[in-house]
């Protein structure tokens, strides 16, 4: 058994069992791919791979448990690296950050400035994609660092620290009758069309469940995930925004109306997680600081101790998380 074949297997599947695929992203060729999987599956007596012809078709049972081994043991063998660096190069190295539009435009541009000012030699790379997306770059070893509001349930495989509580706001135009009302209600903002973040992001949930407690159904003009085109179809009439506050901009968005909306919506909270077995550089922890002032090194330390998610969310209640 080789190393080169458990990543292979692993990447196997990370390409969804398309050997050409994953030939293009290891730099190498399909038939060798293909023998060395032969290989491991002679040597083990099991199939990991299921096949019709030529094709892998799905992963048996007997597999997937081989693959989330291999998958521990890879990582161990990247811990392994790390430690190494940490030792030889320990301002050196590379940082991969997978979030989403609203966390990189507004919440990370400070954070990350003053990251690279201190660590010049840290390659710093940002991934921004859907909740899906940015767990799955997370559990493949593909990012760092995952950061998110939506969707936790995605990230079980992931140790998951809070960061901060984030409410929102609703931007009209000037000529907008919002723009004139105090103390709106859930009823006044269910009478307009609304422009907001996709289904599944940026604390979305919250917003529905806002109606649905209200026995309300919000009409839902257009969506995305970018709160500065969901700025821009306000601007356009096409109805009344319902962003991040940190999204909102007092400079750039002075041409628009900014309502205080927290108490129409709970806060959401942010997290930021990382795979289990993933060693920790000193630098990566300087990053998880800076972004949550509270994720100091021994909390952090403490925390990867902890059996799941629950009891890392329960270390955490005695703290005032900020917000933002």
């Amino acid at each position: 058994m080789k190393l080169q074949q458990l990543r292979y297997i692993v990447e196997v599947l990370n390409n969804n069992l398309n050997v050409s695929a994953t030939a293009e992203s290891l730099f190498t060729s399909q038939p060798g791919i293909s023998k060395q999987v032969r290989m491991l599956e002679d040597e083990l007596g099991i199939q990991i791979f299921g096949r019709s012809g030529k094709h892998l078709t799905h992963v048996t049972s007997a597999g997937q448990e081989v693959i989330n081994i291999a998958t521990e043991i890879l990582s161990k063998v990247e811990a392994i690296k790390a430690v190494a660096r940490e030792h030889t190069q320990p301002d050196e190295g590379k940082l991969r950050i997978a979030t989403t539009h609203t966390q990189a435009r507004y919440a990370l541009p400070d954070i990350i400035q003053g990251f690279i000012k201190k660590f010049p030699k840290v390659s710093l790379h940002m991934y921004q994609g859907t909740p899906t997306q940015i767990s799955d770059a997370a559990a493949k070893g593909e990012a760092d660092f995952a950061i998110a509001t939506e969707s936790l349930h995605l990230y079980n495989d992931l140790i998951m620290l809070p960061c901060y509580h984030w409410n929102r706001s609703i931007i009209v135009r000037k000529d907008h009758p919002l723009a004139k009302m105090k103390d709106i209600t859930i009823e006044d903002v269910a009478q307009y069309a609304l422009v907001t973040y996709v289904f599944g992001f940026t604390g979305r949930s919250e917003l529905d469940a806002a109606f649905n407690n209200a026995g309300l159904e919000p009409k839902i003009a257009f969506t995305a995930t970018d709160a500065d085109v969901i700025k821009t179809y306000v601007r356009l009439g096409v109805g009344i925004g319902v962003i991040a506050t940190m999204a909102v901009d007092p400079r750039i968005d002075s041409d628009l109306v900014v309502i205080d909306a927290k108490h129409l919506f709970a806060s959401s909270t942010t997290k930021i997680g990382f795979r289990r077995g993933t060693f920790l550089r000193s630098y990566m922890f300087d990053f998880l600081e800076r972004f949550a002032p509270h994720l100091t090194r021994d909390r952090v330390t403490r925390a990867v101790l902890l059996k799941n998610n629950n009891e890392i969310d329960e270390m955490f209640e005695g703290i005032d998380l900020p917000v933002r």
